[in-house]
């Protein structure tokens, strides 16, 4: 799983050095789907790489176990989706309904996952915002109920 989520981290690096504006004219909410819908966790990986500026500003919310605010791909991937990959078994968001307005779209939806060391599994409400500006990532914020995710930590 390890193994999986170090070469996740490197596609996206290396995908993200070759990626350019929104050439298939797809809706804000379009790329945004395209980050949680793919066939796999990787598909999602690769998608969110092709649609991010270079500086995206990635916030984790207060009170949950990742929170801060991260730039950049590189610092996303170490602070949050290393971590998620390493100590969760199939931690998830499980998109179940999208808002697009102009330049933002918000994804509600529940985290699902169990935390490795403690075998306690969770499930919380979570909303994702995400801001763009002519077809690309410029950031991500989530709000989400922290004490569940919390609570299968201890």
């Amino acid at each position: 799983m390890v193994k999986l989520k170090v070469i996740f981290s490197l596609t996206i690096l290396i995908i993200l050095s070759g990626c350019s504006l929104n050439k298939n004219n797809m809706t804000n909410l379009e790329i945004v789907k395209s980050t949680y819908e793919g066939k796999t966790s990787e598909e999602n990986g690769k998608n969110l790489a092709k649609y991010i500026v270079d500086n995206i500003s990635w916030t984790e919310a207060k009170g949950f176990p990742y929170a801060g605010t991260y730039i950049g791909l590189e610092n996303i991937t170490k602070n949050v989706f290393s971590r998620l990959g390493s100590e969760w078994i199939d931690y998830k968001f499980t998109p179940e309904d999208y808002v697009a307005s102009d330049d933002k779209v918000v994804a509600f939806g529940t985290y699902t996952g169990t935390y490795k060391i403690t075998g306690k599994s969770f499930k919380a409400r979570v909303a994702h915002i995400w801001k763009l500006k002519q077809g690309k990532i410029l950031s991500f914020e989530q709000f989400v109920d922290s004490q569940p995710v919390n609570d299968a930590m201890k």
